[in-house]
């Protein structure tokens, strides 16, 4: 489990583009057969890739969580970005699909993830046999103090929003899975937008929200595209260079924003002092710098 230390606005305007990245932007997240995890000391937040290809992978307590259950003291968000699979939890198994969501509360034992394997009913052609793209799974995980079922959402399935217009190449469809009036969490609110054919920014005009840290995992973007993920604060911007299936952490006091260079998805998840999705404070474009 990596270890990201906790970021004050003042150090921005010193960072290098080195440093921005290493303090942000969290690569190398989906390793073939591997848990990959990323803990944040703003809001305690840890994230998570879990890529199940030669065949299952059990989540497992760290001693920087101290808990010998990850779900021991916490709970997680976790969406599918990759091909079909499994997470079976406490022996029930969920079916998760391209960008299927499943909320998994406090207090849960055992949780497994696989990868579905095609042709499995015609397992003796080894011809028909051939696997289907391997299962990405994202987790987004914060501490709780109570406790709320295990929840599944298919893919598109959540409270769906249509934002923006097209002439602001900013058209998008947001699919809140897990919020206040939907799965029920305890700190948790997370959710996924996918941007229209022609449409390239994402969450703009940008804002802040002082009580919640947020994280981005951009996705479904081509292999040679990128998104130019905008942080800092309204008045001090930087930006990032990001790539598919790659995350970025924005602290409390960081706007949030991004433009790709082809449409793309991505997992937009928080945790912090409240769960109200509109509770924002929006920048005027012409007063960033």
């Amino acid at each position: 489990m990596e270890q990201r230390y906790a970021t004050a606005p003042d150090q921005i305007p010193g960072m290098d583009t080195a440093e921005l990245r290493e303090r942000y932007l969290v690569p190398g997240l989906f390793v073939d057969d591997e848990i990959c995890t990323v803990y944040t000391h703003h809001d305690r937040i840890v994230l998570g890739g879990i890529s199940p290809v030669s065949g299952p992978l059990t989540l497992t307590g760290f001693p920087e969580i101290r808990s010998e259950q990850f779900f021991e003291h916490r709970e997680a968000g976790i969406v599918n970005v990759g091909g079909p699979g499994t997470v079976t939890v406490d022996g029930t198994v969920h079916q998760l699909g391209h960008g299927a969501c499943l909320y998994v509360g406090r207090g849960v034992g055992d949780v497994v993830f696989a990868s579905t394997p095609a042709g499995v009913e015609a397992a003796d052609d080894a011809a028909a046999a051939v696997a289907a793209p391997s299962a990405r799974f994202y987790l987004f995980s914060a501490p709780a103090h109570t406790a709320y079922p295990t929840t599944l959402v298919p893919a598109g399935q959540g409270t769906v929003r249509e934002l923006g217009d097209p002439l602001t190449s900013n058209r998008r469809t947001l699919n809140q899975y897990i919020h206040e009036n939907g799965v029920r969490s305890c700190q948790v609110v997370l959710g996924v937008t996918t941007l229209h054919p022609g449409s390239m920014w994402n969450t703009m005009p940008a804002h802040t929200h002082a009580r919640r840290t947020e994280c981005y995992l951009y996705f479904d973007l081509p292999a040679e595209a990128r998104v130019l993920h905008v942080l800092g604060e309204p008045s001090e911007t930087r930006h990032l260079v990001v790539a598919d299936r790659e995350a970025i952490i924005a602290p409390s006091w960081s706007v949030h924003s991004g433009v790709g260079t082809a449409a793309y998805s991505f997992v937009w998840a928080m945790a912090g002092e409240n769960q109200a999705f509109d509770d924002m404070d929006g920048f005027d474009v012409a007063t960033m710098r």
